[in-house]
């Protein structure tokens, strides 16, 4: 088998959660780019067609919440009939949420329940939800692939984002435990791993790095850039490759792994 032959993805079938995420689009448009059919799940549909549209006829797109599970078996069910099981599944629906940050107007001890509730649910409850759903179908196929997105946050918390570091962590030790039971209670081709994205400029997190009134970048976000080694933010395509490698058979012998993209940050002890 040649290297090109590991990366076909002829077949397959792909379902990406928060498909139009700017990270999330970035890699179910690579994983269809290399032949695989992609389901891109989100909550507005209309978007979700535009975003299909953006990648052409191997995507479509299809209603989902993650916190739904009756819709998300409407969902598995709809894509089963179209393109077939699902053979991988990449949960990148999650984020924060601006109410759930610390801030100087804003204590830790008045963070609203419902914000902390909201983005603990989004981000863990969100990733466990879709792998029970489509995750079944891997067990009656006796292989699969999937990749949860943990964070930098998962490996040293980051200030004024306690529940999203929180949520984070519990998405790398379900990475861990789900690779081990499925393994051992079902099939060991069937293979569990998350990418830990660095610093990325995306929607959830601009308010925090880039100055709204500027444009320039916050204090947070240039502390970043000093505990980064290679001195920038991570781009969508910097997630591809290693995405593309977990999913194929070229990590068939790695499960249960949390692959940090960070631009060297984890490895930097700031001296």
């Amino acid at each position: 088998m040649t290297i090109t032959d590991l990366f076909d993805f002829s077949g397959k079938t792909a379902v990406v959660t928060g498909g139009c995420g700017v990270l999330c689009h970035a890699i179910a448009q690579a994983l269809a780019e290399h032949g695989a059919n992609v389901a891109l799940l989100d909550r507005v549909i209309e978007r979700g067609q535009i975003c299909a549209d953006e990648i052409g006829a191997r995507a479509i797109a299809v209603y989902g919440d993650v916190l739904d599970r009756d819709g998300l078996v409407a969902a598995e069910a709809q894509i089963r009939a179209h393109f077939g099981p699902a053979s991988i599944l990449v949960n990148c629906a999650g984020g924060n949420r601006a109410e759930a940050t610390t801030s100087a107007s804003r204590s830790f001890f008045d963070l609203p329940e419902q914000a902390l509730r909201d983005v603990l649910n989004l981000n863990l409850l969100g990733t466990i939800l879709p792998t029970q759903v489509f995750g079944r179908s891997m067990t009656e196929q006796g292989k699969g692939v999937i990749i949860n997105i943990s964070s930098m946050s998962a490996f040293r918390p980051m200030t004024r984002v306690p529940a999203y570091s929180a949520a984070k962590a519990g998405i790398t030790s379900f990475t861990q435990w789900l690779a081990v039971h499925v393994a051992q209670e079902y099939s060991p081709n069937i293979r569990v791993n998350a990418i830990a994205p660095g610093f990325f400029i995306t929607s959830q997190n601009r308010y925090l790095m880039i100055d709204e009134t500027t444009g320039e970048v916050t204090p947070r976000g240039r502390q970043i850039l000093e505990h980064s080694p290679m001195g920038r933010f991570g781009t969508p395509e910097d997630l591809v490759g290693p995405v593309l490698w977990l999913a194929s058979p070229a990590a068939g012998f790695v499960t249960g792994i949390v692959l940090p993209i960070d631009g060297g940050f984890n490895a930097y002890a700031g001296v």
